[in-house]
C-alpha cells in the first residue's frame, strides 16, 4: 500500500502566480461563453492554448511554487521532485488538497510503475490532457483513482474500453478483465469479457492465454457465445492452461466438466481418451460426459432425448466458424442494392444427423423500408406521393431454409450474424446478432450503421464482412425420464 508523508506548514505561502493564472482561466472561459445577442460583429478571441502553454511552462519551471511534492519509489534512491502549486492540485484532486492544508512539503511512496508516470500525471493536473500506451493505462487509473482525480480516472477507463483491439505483443485484455475486477468497474469488466468471448480464437493462440484466472477462464466456458473454430480447438487450448497452470484437482475438474463434449465428433473424443494426459489424469470426473457424449452421437436425437435432458448447456453450440455450421459472406458496395446467397450446414451436431444437409437463404437489403415509412397516397392532393428519402431505410438480412422436412422435427435453429471490423489494424468480430426459428431476422440488424460512407466503421475497404452460423438445437419432446 502506497504511503502518504508530509513536513509541517511554511509561514507564509506564494499564490500570487497561481491565482493570476487562475484569474486568466476564468477571464477566457467567460469571453467563450459570452451571449452574441445576434449581434453579426461578435467574436471569441481564444487564448487559451497559449494559458496551457504557460501552465506547463510554470510547471517545468517551478516559478511561484508554493508546494514540493516528493514521489519515493523502490526501484530508485533517490525520489522524484514536483515544485507544484497548491491552487492548482487542490483545483483537481480533493486528496492533494487535503494533503497540502497544513503543510508545503509531502513524500509520496509509489510503486515502480506508477513513479514512472508520475510526471504525467501532474501535467495533467496542470493542463488537463495527457497521451498514454496500452501498457501505461492500469498505472494512470491507478493514479487518477488514488488521488480522486474523477475526470482523469473516466478517461483512462473510457480509453482502455475503446481499445481493446489494439495488438500488443504480451496481449493486455486478459489483465485489463483482471484490473477491472479488482477495482469494481463494471463497464470494463463487461466490455473485457465480451471482447474475448467474441474474438476467443485470437486470444487462445497468444501469450495472454496464459495469464488467464480461474475464475475468467469458468466465465468464458459457461458462455455460449464463445467465437471459435470449433469445440476440440477449445479443449486443446484448455488441456494447455491446465499443463501450464496446474490447479488443484478439483478446479482441474471443473473445468474439464465444461467442455461441451457432445459437439466434438467421435473420432477426435477417442483420440482424446487415448492421448490426452490431462484426461488421462481427471477421467474418472468426466467419465459420465464422455459416455453421455458417445450416447449422443451413436443414437437419433429423438430417441436421446426421451431419456436425457438435451435441453442444457452441455448440448448447445457455440458459435462455431467450421464450414459444416455456417458460412462466410463478403458483401462488395453494400449500399449499392439487395444481394443474396446460399449455403449448406449439417442439420445436427450428432453424428446421427452429420450427413443430412439443411440449405439456407440469404437475403440481405441495404435500404429495407419499415412498413410505417413506405410511400402512401396523400389525402390533400391527389395522387401525390409522400416522399422517401433512401436514408429513412435500413439493413436487412433475411435467413430462412430452403426446405421443410419431418427431420427437423424435434430442432430449431438458432441463427448467428458476427460482423467483421477493422480496428486498430485488426479484424475483429464487434457484432453479433442472435436470433430463433421464430423469426427469418434480427429486428436491430446493423441499426446504427451507415454504409453509406466508405470510411464507416462496419465496412472493410469498402465491403460488409459477415459470417453466418446455424446453432441446431434439440428439444425433448416427451418428459424425461428420471
Amino acid at each position: 500500500m502506497a504511503r502518504l508523508t508530509g513536513t509541517r506548514p511554511v509561514a507564509t505561502r506564494r499564490w500570487g502566480c497561481a491565482a493570476a493564472f487562475l484569474l486568466l482561466l476564468f477571464t477566457v472561459q467567460a469571453a467563450q461563453k459570452a451571449d452574441f445577442s445576434g449581434d453579426s460583429t461578435a467574436a471569441t478571441i481564444n487564448h487559451s492554448l497559449t494559458l496551457l502553454q504557460r501552465l506547463q511552462e510554470l510547471l517545468q519551471n517551478g516559478n511561484g511554487s508554493d508546494s514540493v511534492l516528493r514521489v519515493r519509489s523502490a526501484a530508485s534512491d533517490e525520489p522524484k521532485v514536483f515544485h507544484t502549486h497548491q491552487l492548482l492540485l487542490s483545483l483537481q484532486s480533493e486528496v492533494f488538497e487535503s494533503l497540502l492544508r497544513n503543510q508545503s512539503v509531502v513524500t509520496l511512496y509509489e510503486p515502480p510503475e506508477t513513479a514512472a508516470l508520475f510526471e504525467k500525471f501532474i501535467r495533467y493536473l496542470y493542463c488537463g490532457g495527457v497521451s498514454i500506451l496500452l501498457h501505461q493505462a492500469i498505472p494512470m487509473h491507478q493514479l487518477a483513482s488514488k488521488y480522486r482525480v474523477w475526470g482523469l480516472q473516466r478517461g483512462v477507463a473510457e480509453y482502455m474500453r475503446t481499445h481493446l483491439a489494439s495488438e500488443s505483443s504480451q496481449g493486455h485484455v486478459v489483465g485489463w478483465y483482471h484490473y477491472a475486477v479488482r477495482v469494481g468497474d463494471a463497464a470494463l469488466q463487461e466490455s473485457c469479457l465480451q471482447f474475448l468471448a467474441w474474438n476467443l480464437s485470437a486470444v487462445l493462440g497468444s501469450a495472454e492465454w496464459g495469464s488467464v484466472s480461474v475464475e475468467l477462464l469458468l466465465l468464458l466456458l459457461e458462455r455460449s457465445d464463445l467465437v471459435l473454430h470449433s469445440e476440440l480447438e477449445l479443449y486443446t487450448a484448455v488441456e494447455g492452461w491446465l499443463s501450464r497452470r496446474q490447479p488443484e484437482a478439483a478446479v482441474a475438474e471443473r473445468v474439464l466438466r465444461a467442455i461441451r463434449y457432445p459437439m466434438i465428433a467421435p473420432s477426435q473424443l477417442f483420440r482424446l481418451q487415448a492421448q490426452s494426459a490431462v484426461l488421462a489424469r481427471h477421467r474418472g470426473a468426466v467419465q459420465d460426459l464422455l459416455f453421455q457424449a458417445f450416447q449422443f452421437h451413436a443414437a437419433s436425437p429423438l430417441h436421446f432425448a426421451k431419456y436425457f435432458d438435451v435441453n442444457c448447456s452441455m448440448f448447445l453450440p457455440r458459435n462455431y466458424l467450421a464450414p459444416s455450421w455456417g458460412s462466410q459472406w463478403v458483401i462488395t458496395n453494400p449500399a449499392r442494392d439487395d444481394r443474396s446467397t446460399s449455403f449448406q450446414t449439417q442439420l445436427g451436431p450428432s453424428s446421427h444427423d452429420a450427413g443430412k444437409r439443411v440449405t439456407w437463404n440469404v437475403l440481405f437489403s441495404p435500404r429495407w423500408l419499415p412498413v410505417s415509412l413506405r410511400p402512401v397516397y396523400s389525402d390533400s392532393v391527389a395522387g401525390a406521393i409522400q416522399p422517401v428519402r433512401i436514408e429513412d431505410g435500413r439493413p436487412r438480412l433475411v435467413i430462412t431454409p430452403a426446405m421443410s422436412s419431418p427431420e427437423f422435427a424435434g430442432v430449431s435453429f438458432q441463427k448467428t450474424v458476427l460482423v467483421g471490423v477493422r480496428q486498430q489494424g485488426r479484424v475483429l468480430v464487434k457484432h453479433a446478432y442472435s436470433f430463433h426459428q421464430s423469426s427469418d431476422e434480427a429486428a436491430d440488424f446493423l441499426v446504427h450503421a451507415d454504409l453509406q460512407k466508405r470510411t464507416s466503421e462496419y465496412l472493410i475497404d469498402n465491403s460488409l464482412h459477415l459470417h453466418i452460423i446455424i446453432k441446431p438445437v434439440y428439444h425433448s419432446l416427451i418428459k424425461v425420464k428420471k
